[in-house]
């Protein structure tokens, strides 16, 4: 039955490529076949026009790794066929929504992004749809592979022993705490704000164009070079003020003014697909006002001083006070962005803020620095109280130091053997055909060195 299936799947290939000779119709191109999967050429040209409009370097070498990385995807699929793994369709949408609102946002819009694909948005989408939904399975079945390997500390002992003269020098690291507090408008000094907005809904009504509206006043950076349009959602993906009128509208209809974390907003739905809404939307942030950054320097000393009185522990006061959502529940304590997977707290000092930096460098561990002013990454002004838990001066790796650190590399070098020895017994007991054109990919060999011996 086995030899039934890869003599098929060989006349398949044989079949699709006696197409793309000189001379014959040209359909497209098989560049390898993997099992029953087919990868065409026009799909790693497809991969590596994205490559190129992330703004990297002219590369035609980068398509043996798209196709190394297409073939591990296609190997990934036909197991997770086997085993029954899927994706739902509402997340590959979302995906896909992502990564076209991305690259709207690098080409200045819609317009301009299909300028450079030479095709419209729409076309694009339902072309990269299967490759995306191909990635999404893939990640999962790999997850599945993997989900249930752990180290003991015997196995992080002996993982650190076969390090010998590797063992990495770790720079001088930190644990910071930090309280976030945002101005907080007074209802009268939002409300200039709401009737700006206001304006522009009523513009709309008038007979205003919507999408022309946007582009002038929108203050969203994601959206307002593109009229506003946001895509298509779920009820999982926007702020829950936001999600409760994009569903309740219909087609062509327009919201009233309503707020949100991010400020006031009106939106716009252009189509629903089930449970899957396009809209477009106009946001209006409020400003800060010196008025309100005084009233909000008040609350800032008077926390501090709380803290310094020890009338409240730092992970408290970031409970109760702290605006930033993604530190206020784990004490405060800010995370390493390069293991946030992790949730390591210990952060390399050149991995820092600059402005944290500055703040806590002279501060002795179990500091706690006067409230400063500082401005967020999309320009907000707000006051901030700093905290310095620890301090790690430079250091080779130990065990009694760095156990969680060293723990990560052995889970990791072991999640990677595994993932090895299942493609190597894939690769030898699946049928794969590479087209000639890719002979010179290093990155392939293995794949070939597998075909030769079959």
């Amino acid at each position: 039955m086995k030899k039934v299936f890869l003599v098929a799947t060989a006349l398949i290939c044989l079949f699709l490529n006696s197409y793309a000779q000189p001379g014959k119709h040209n359909i497209d191109k098989v560049a390898a076949v993997v099992g029953n999967n087919i990868i065409l050429l026009s799909d790693l040209n497809q991969q590596y026009t994205q490559y190129l409009y992330q703004g990297n370097p002219a590369n035609p070498e980068i398509k043996c790794k798209i196709l190394q990385n297409t073939l591990t995807q296609k190997l990934l699929k036909q197991q997770a066929e086997i085993d029954s793994v899927m994706v739902e369709d509402s997340q590959v949408d979302d995906e896909v929504n992502k990564r076209m609102r991305f690259s709207m946002q690098r080409a200045g819009g819609q317009e301009r992004l299909e300028q450079f694909l030479n095709k419209s948005l729409l076309q694009y989408k339902d072309e990269i749809r299967p490759s995306v939904k191909d990635e999404l399975i893939a990640q999962k079945m790999q997850a599945k592979i993997t989900e249930n390997i752990n180290v003991t500390p015997m196995e992080v002992e002996k993982y650190f022993k076969t390090l010998g003269d590797s063992i990495p020098q770790f720079n001088t690291e930190v644990e910071v705490g930090e309280v976030i507090l945002d101005p907080q408008l007074t209802r009268a000094e939002k409300q200039r704000f709401r009737d700006k907005i206001e304006a522009l809904r009523l513009r709309v009504k008038g007979g205003d164009d919507f999408g022309v509206l946007a582009k002038t006043y929108s203050e969203d950076p994601g959206s307002s070079a593109d009229g506003g349009d946001l895509g298509f959602f779920d009820r999982s993906t926007m702020a829950k003020e936001f999600t409760a009128w994009a569903f309740k509208l219909k087609a062509g209809e327009m919201s009233p003014v309503f707020e949100t974390e991010f400020g006031f907003h009106i939106l716009q739905v252009i189509e629903r697909r089930g449970e899957q809404v396009h809209a477009r939307h106009i946001l209006i942030r409020p400003a800060t006002t010196p008025e309100s950054l005084v009233r909000l320097k008040a609350h800032a000393d008077s926390i501090y001083n709380n803290l310094i009185a020890k009338k409240l522990t730092f992970a408290a006061a970031a409970n109760l006070y702290s605006d930033n959502k993604e530190t206020k529940f784990n004490g405060g304590m800010m995370l390493n962005a390069e293991n946030v997977q992790a949730r390591s707290t210990f952060i390399p000092v050149d991995k820092l803020d600059p402005t944290v930096f500055l703040v806590i460098d002279t501060m002795k561990v179990g500091g706690i620095a006067k409230p400063d002013l500082f401005s967020s990454p999309d320009g907000k002004q707000g006051y901030r109280i700093l905290y310095l838990k620890s301090k790690i001066p430079p250091h080779k790796a130990n065990l009694a130091q760095d156990f969680p650190k060293i723990r990560d590399a052995a889970q990791s070098d072991k999640i990677n053997r595994t993932l090895s020895e299942w493609f190597e017994k894939r690769r030898e007991s699946t049928y794969i055909k590479i087209d000639d054109e890719f002979n010179t990919c290093d990155e392939l060999k293995i794949w070939t060195k597998t075909t030769a011996a079959k």
